[in-house]
């Protein structure tokens, strides 16, 4: 599409969030891998813990964002448990962008197409451990009435589908709680 001087360019690529098939799990393992692989509180082991959500049939959505035939993106949502509210509650992450395009809104994309379709399915809400900074604007809070362990309860965050908002520890699948930080 020309611009409106008509001297520049601008090519606009289409991006695709699809379920995961079969053919994807070694692409979003290696994803995951790269795309945490900069970050100090990882632990190496991001790419594993969706391969053993997979496994241990914990993996309740995977979604790839995908351009060109090429996967840039993956999101997971697990199970969890919050031991004092009621309703499906799911964990979102790891959530993984190749490392050339992060920050340009594709995890966020990824976050709000997957949590449309928990939400569908009748869920009660979200829960995630990270930084308030990246997970705010996209709906995610923190009001200190949930807890992780040890962890800050600032970073301890949901995003409210149905019902009332959650208080209590919140547990994440078990491949997930060794990668919990």
């Amino acid at each position: 599409m020309a611009s409106a001087g008509g001297n520049s360019w601008k090519y606009i690529t289409l991006m695709l969030i699809r379920p995961e098939t079969a053919d994807d799990t070694r692409i979003i393992h290696r994803l995951t891998d790269d795309a945490f692989a900069p970050m100090p509180y990882c632990d190496g082991n991001e790419g594993a813990s969706i391969d053993q959500l997979r496994s241990d049939g914990d993996l309740t959505l995977s979604l790839v964002a995908e351009e060109q035939g090429k996967i840039i993106g993956h999101v997971a949502f697990s199970p969890a448990t919050i031991s004092d509210a009621s309703g499906d509650w799911y964990g979102l992450g790891p959530i993984s962008v190749r490392t050339d395009r992060q920050k340009q809104g594709i995890g966020t994309k990824l976050a709000h197409e997957g949590l449309k379709q928990i939400k569908a399915r009748g869920a009660a809400g979200c829960v995630l451990i990270g930084r308030p900074a990246v997970y705010g604007p996209m709906g995610f809070v923190s009001d200190g009435n949930l807890t992780h362990g040890k962890l800050d309860p600032a970073i301890v965050q949901y995003i409210l589908l149905n019902g009332t908002a959650p208080k209590g520890e919140v547990t994440f699948a078990p491949a997930l709680q060794e990668t919990s930080p």
